[in-house]
């Protein structure tokens, strides 16, 4: 599938950066941007459904994250960089240029047309929500001529006492047509959060799965309601031993990611299964 609209955007933007805009293209077609003296790009993580063994398999999604760009790496996380010297306002502005590269970057490829894009929002803007931040990414999306329901929203880990300001900023996104993941500290966590807001994903850590009857519990609640579950941060044998274990208890496709398997990329080609993904706002 390709999108006109995109298209001819992309042939207007610069091989190489210009004084008066903030996105160019490289020899690659890779979209960078420039914010803080900063060179910016994408770089895109699988999240993966496995089978009972532990295999990786399909790629349901992935998970796009913002980087200084190097010529022989994705760099560094931008916003831990710019964390303790950005103003509101400039993470705000920061935040609507990484949405826009991570859009350009995901969208130019047609193989990923099967692909969910799940974009973090950083904790520092959910107080941004009063500027309906969705309705201006959808109207960006609009313009380009990409569809939105390919986007889930990921929203940063809360504190209990912050659930209103969680179901404010979940209500403000999906009024605007996107769906929404949340992240859960474990898995009773995961159970508390499938109460106080609705989600279409929910994110664990699976480091932090030590109560494997309560992952089971959210498992099965999950499954009722349609909704899904992905267990991140997955970075050693033990670890996904303990998700072949639920896999076979729930008897269920478990869905995961982490560096076990995948190092975020920018174009990252999975030659076993065929397909091609190319870039966390932290």
């Amino acid at each position: 599938m390709t999108f006109p609209a995109l298209q001819e955007y992309l042939s207007h933007l610069h091989a190489t950066p210009q004084a008066d805009t903030s996105l160019w293209l490289d020899e690659n077609g890779q979209a960078h941007g420039r914010y803080f003296n900063s060179t910016l790009t994408s770089a895109f993580q699988p999240i993966r459904a496995l089978d009972l063994t532990g295999t990786p398999n399909q790629i349901i999604g992935v998970q796009g994250f913002m980087r200084s760009y190097t010529k022989t790496g994705s760099g560094l996380s931008i916003w831990k960089l710019l964390d303790t010297v950005a103003t509101d306002d400039q993470s705000i502005e920061l935040d609507r240029l990484c949405r826009l590269l991570h859009a350009v970057n995901f969208y130019r490829q047609p193989d990923l047309v099967d692909v969910d894009l799940y974009l973090s929002v950083h904790a520092r803007l959910l107080a941004a929500v009063d500027s309906n931040h969705g309705m201006s990414f959808r109207r960006v999306l609009d313009v380009l001529g990409l569809p939105h329901r390919k986007i889930v929203l990921q929203l940063p880990l809360i504190l209990a006492e912050q659930a209103s300001l969680l179901n404010y900023v979940a209500d403000n996104y999906r009024r605007n047509g996107f769906r929404l993941a949340v992240n859960a500290a474990n898995a009773q966590h995961g159970l508390e959060l499938l109460q106080q807001v609705e989600a279409d994903v929910i994110k664990v850590d699976v480091r932090e799965i030590t109560d494997e009857a309560a992952a089971l519990k959210l498992l099965q609640v999950t499954a009722d309601r349609n909704v899904r579950v992905v267990f991140k941060r997955v970075e050693t044998i033990t670890v996904r031993e303990k998700l072949i274990r639920l896999g076979i208890q729930s008897q269920q496709t478990i869905t995961a990611q982490g560096y076990l398997w995948d190092q975020p990329k920018a174009q990252l080609k999975d030659a076993e299964h065929g397909v091609i993904a190319t870039a966390d706002l932290a």
